[in-house]
């Protein structure tokens, strides 16, 4: 009877708790928590009527206004899909529709093309620095990328192949480049050596570490999950592989107060750094990578490096084939800067203006692959290039091209020879040996 009655109870909850319907191709649940619909994406937008109530009646409209506003247009724009409607991000919309109307658009005369081939690159650095000041991810430029690539190609085969200058050899050598750009991209947005602290493989910090911690990274750790009222830190682990390094065993207090991160909790190994971005630390981080949507790290500086010089031979070998074709007897680069006749129809006007856009990525992309080379040559990062300037600690060669710290550099071929191993040694080495 006991076990009768003790299982009552049970029962009763479980048919009290409410069973959740499924999700049509075109609902899903808001930001609000409440289901909702895809074509009522435009009802209930009270900052949106507010906003262009202002607009119409010429008043300013309030940043907290612009950004509630974005936030229900990011939340409502969705794709049907099994099981619920998928968020689409929206910063992956812009590049789809304005890359092609202005490069049309330049295709038009000689002077917009210089207006808008010049505001492209502008507009490009003021979205970037606008984002990297509010430390938000985003996909447009791993968006304007990929598409670039497809409209390039989109724009190659409709306007320059027909012209019967190139060849089934030419285009297949071209499109083995667009396919083996993709691959090395997809490579380089792989992990880039994020550091994870789980629990079952940590080991406790010593004694004299544990003291030096609490007394003087108090300050430091305070307020963050995980902490006590009093900032302690008696209940921080390490990864096992980090408890083997000199530096943290036999090095001083100071060292591992630095090298201690308090969001992700954990002591980072040398060369690593917590990117704010991402929100994670990352072994030997170079850079965050806007390009790719990621960090540039140990486990995916070489697939980065290969996707650049891919890409650089590939982009100029098309530039090369369609110059050929639309600009004829004459080299490459006067082609490119005079070509009688180029905009007397649209169709060599837009094959020119997307060999213009064409060089002008290229040569953005050919100037961090040079600085690439010169960090390599001198196993250096670009994290640590730029400590070194703000502490005014690295030496300076070649007009500032390049800064060497001096703290990891082994000569030009061991250099080069260390970061061919990159992600292919077991993690938990020395910090000495990692490079």
């Amino acid at each position: 009877m006991t076990q009768k009655g003790s299982m009552k109870p049970v029962k009763k909850n479980k048919a009290e708790e409410p069973e959740l319907e499924p999700l049509c191709c075109c609902e899903y649940i808001d930001r609000n928590g409440e289901k909702n619909h895809v074509a009522a994406c435009l009802c209930d937008c009270q900052d949106l009527d507010e906003g262009c109530d202002r607009w119409i009646t010429c008043k300013s409209v309030q940043p907290e206004t612009c950004e509630r506003i974005m936030e229900t247009l990011s939340d409502r724009l969705r794709i049907p899909w099994l099981r619920g409607a998928k968020k689409v991000n929206i910063s992956i919309i812009p590049p789809l529709i304005l890359l092609p109307v202005f490069l049309r658009v330049a295709s038009w005369h000689f002077v917009l093309g210089v207006v808008v081939l010049t505001s492209l690159p502008v507009l490009a650095l003021w979205y970037y620095y606008l984002t990297h000041r509010r430390k938000e991810q985003t996909l447009f430029f791993l968006s304007l990328g990929l598409f670039s690539l497809g409209y390039m190609y989109y724009v190659f085969l409709q306007e320059v192949v027909p012209r019967g200058r190139v060849g089934p050899t030419q285009l297949a050598l071209l499109t083995c480049g667009l396919f083996l750009i993709l691959f090395a991209l997809y490579r380089a947005k792989k992990n880039p050596g994020y550091l994870r602290n789980p629990a079952g493989n940590d080991r406790s910090l010593g004694s004299g570490q544990m003291e030096c911690l609490n007394r003087k990274g108090q300050e430091k750790t305070k307020g963050f999950p995980g902490t006590d009222t009093s900032g302690s830190l008696n209940s921080r682990t390490l990864k096992d592989g980090l408890t083997g390094s000199s530096r943290m065993l036999a090095g001083s207090p100071t060292k591992v107060k630095e090298d201690w991160c308090a969001k992700c909790q954990l002591v980072r190994p040398a060369r690593a750094w917590h990117c704010r971005i991402c929100g994670m630390c990352v072994r030997r981080m170079d850079h965050h990578c806007v390009w790719i949507n990621s960090c540039v790290g140990e486990s995916n500086h070489r697939a980065f490096v290969l996707a650049l010089s891919i890409f650089l031979l590939t982009s100029v070998y098309g530039i090369t084939l369609t110059l050929d074709t639309i600009c004829r007897d004459r080299s490459v680069f006067t082609a490119l800067f005079y070509c009688p006749g180029v905009y007397a129809n649209y169709s060599s006007a837009l094959s020119f203006t997307c060999v213009w856009y064409s060089v002008i990525i290229t040569a953005g992309m050919a100037y961090i692959f040079l600085i690439q080379l010169i960090n390599i040559s001198y196993n250096v990062t670009e994290r640590e290039v730029q400590q070194a300037l703000r502490q005014k600690t690295g030496r300076r060669l070649l007009c500032g091209l390049v800064v060497d710290p001096g703290q990891y550099n082994r000569g030009f071929l061991r250099n080069w020879h260390l970061f061919s191993t990159l992600g292919t040694r077991p993690f938990h080495h020395p910090a000495e040996d990692i490079v």
